[in-house]
């Protein structure tokens, strides 16, 4: 895990917070923060209309497995996509992304491979597969703007869109007693108010959890314990809570930088208190079925008409400028960028943290968010 850096001021992130927000990362000796490096090999040429009717004549078929929490929460992506390229067939397969990879392994051991995209949290399991020469090494338009640390040099993986979690809280349900930093929340007056995502389920919310040891200490979390917290499965439940008026704070969830002011909740950024954030990576699998259709989705995900529309302000290209006065996601030491790789990388770590956390607040309990799909879901 990545060390503490240099902190600044006090940012919350919702309305009329984002304006505070230009100045931080302003100076940073985080080695995320290094501008992109241009990497040797051709970039895609084609548009994305000439690699649509490429697409096309390949057969207009796509299958994507995607890491995520409900069954409908990549469904958005899937219309925006079938709104720009009507006539591609595109199946999308959402499941946790624990899962998704052990089943394309699963797949490969048994000649049975379905998707021709797998786009996921399991950082670790790129460069493994890239080690195994699973994957289609390929530089999608707009290659040599990515962050460096959101692609693979040689274009076997590249990081589609950022994804930032920390914890939020609904705005009516506090009032003017808002939370301002992760500490507030083991105050006894939130006891019975706050719902969580499992960090012994979830390896981002788990590096979250540990971030907070490293800066709070494992007091921190025993009193966390102690406030009659709502734990659940998938990352989804405690924004769900909230927004459903159940909870008052989610723990372990996404949020928007820059939330509309009818917002019901807002997500919580505290310089000088960690928050995580990663790049989410998507890679072209070279037994692909239908290899230019995902050709067509990795350029389509890194052009700058969906990267500037990304809910949370951030972009994974450094061309782009984020919305509403942010900085890179890359130039917020508190989001540790770097560290989430490293920590993904280290399996033994991880599952020591993963029962460790499991005593404090008990074994996971629940069926999976996104159901039970199986070993060859798409098919």
């Amino acid at each position: 895990m990545s060390s503490f850096l240099s902190r600044r001021r006090v940012l919350t992130t919702g309305a009329g917070a984002a304006l505070g927000l230009g100045a931080v990362g302003a100076t940073t000796t985080s080695a995320s923060a290094a501008p992109a490096r241009h990497t040797s090999g051709p970039e895609e040429t084609r548009t994305l209309d000439e690699l649509y009717q490429a697409a096309l004549k390949e057969g207009g078929k796509l299958v994507i497995y995607a890491g995520g929490d409900t069954p409908t929460q990549q469904d958005g992506t899937k219309a925006a996509f079938k709104a720009r390229f009507p006539d591609i067939d595109l199946t999308l397969i959402v499941d946790y992304s624990k899962y998704h990879d052990v089943r394309v392994d699963n797949q490969f051991a048994t000649d049975t491979l379905v998707p021709d995209v797998v786009q996921l949290q399991t950082l670790q399991d790129f460069v493994r597969w890239n080690r195994q020469g699973r994957l289609l090494r390929y530089k999608p338009a707009g290659f040599s703007e990515l962050h460096h640390g959101f692609k693979d040099p040689q274009g076997a993986w590249v990081a589609i869109s950022v994804i930032a979690f920390s914890f939020l809280y609904g705005t009516a349900a506090v009032g003017s007693d808002a939370p301002t930093s992760p500490l507030d929340l083991v105050d006894p007056k939130w006891k019975g108010k706050i719902a969580s995502s499992y960090p012994h389920d979830d390896d981002a919310v788990l590096y979250l959890y540990s971030l907070y040891v490293q800066k709070y200490g494992w007091e921190w979390v025993a009193k966390l314990a102690a406030q009659d917290v709502r734990f659940a499965r998938g990352s989804n439940t405690p924004g769900e809570a909230v927004r459903g008026g159940q909870k008052a704070i989610g723990i372990g969830t996404s949020g928007s930088a820059v939330p509309s002011s009818t917002s019901p909740t807002k997500s919580v950024i505290v310089d000088g208190h960690p928050f995580m954030a990663w790049g989410q990576r998507a890679a072209v699998l070279k037994q692909a079925a239908h290899p230019t259709a995902a050709k067509l989705y990795l350029n389509w995900q890194l052009s700058p008409e969906v990267q500037q529309r990304a809910f949370n302000g951030w972009s994974v290209r450094t061309d782009i400028t984020p919305a509403a006065g942010l900085k890179p996601v890359w130039e917020y030491p508190d989001a540790h960028v770097d560290g989430f790789p490293e920590f993904m990388a280290d399996r033994a770590e991880v599952e020591r943290l993963k029962q460790t956390f499991a005593l404090y607040f008990g074994e996971v309990k629940g069926d999976p968010t996104p159901g039970s799909l199986g070993l060859h879901p798409g098919a």
